[in-house]
């Protein structure tokens, strides 16, 4: 199989490959929208205008810079969740074992990966969390989210994370990275003019 990057995400022990779908954001269920400056209480996975219903995907919400609200767990340090409760998983396979770097994301209007989303302001941050348990620390994931938009701010990721996330030695045929995403509406109507963009370089 030629280099492949692919995204996953569904609740833990229900992955789906979103390829020719997407992420969706909404208020208490599907359809329902987020009130203008506030962040989502559900993702779902949805095609691009946001009318299909998918599977139902971990979410975490946008609470404060350093932490976010789960439905199992109420609000939680970022540095404690698991990977297994990723919003979205970012996952690069090749053939050969291959080291991977500069890893970046960034949030753009699906047209122009410089240009900023349309409407919408989105926080990310980066699990490097193997462990289960949402009562052990990790000492490698993102304590605060960041804001990628466009070219302005793209964020970096892990590099050769491995299958597991976090890091077993440089080459693998697989890397996988894990990411909580939470969006925010900046007007009323919904968000079409948004998606999300990785590239990497591998060797």
């Amino acid at each position: 199989m030629a280099a492949t990057i692919s995204f996953h995400a569904g609740t833990a022990g229900s992955i789906a490959n979103l390829a020719g779908s997407g992420l969706g954001f909404f208020g208490s269920s599907f359809g329902q929208s987020v009130e203008v400056g506030s962040y989502q209480d559900t993702t779902y996975i949805t095609d691009g205008a946001g009318s299909t219903q998918g599977a139902v995907c971990e979410n975490t919400k946008w609470i404060h810079p350093n932490s976010g609200i789960q439905s199992d767990a109420g609000e939680i340090a970022l540095n404690y969740i698991p990977n297994r409760l990723a919003t979205l998983n970012i996952r690069f396979t090749n053939d050969t074992a291959v080291k991977t770097q500069n890893t970046k994301l960034r949030i753009f209007d699906r047209s122009n990966i410089n240009n900023e989303a349309s409407g919408v302001t989105t926080k990310v941050a980066e699990l490097i969390h193997p462990n289960i348990s949402q009562a052990v620390v990790s000492n490698s994931s993102d304590t605060s989210w960041s804001t990628p938009t466009g070219s302005s701010v793209i964020m970096t990721l892990a590099t050769a994370p491995g299958v597991s996330g976090e890091g077993q030695g440089p080459t693998h045929t697989r890397h996988d990275w894990y990411t909580v995403i939470s969006a925010s509406p900046d007007s009323i109507g919904a968000k079409t003019l948004y998606g999300l963009y990785v590239e990497l370089e591998y060797l």
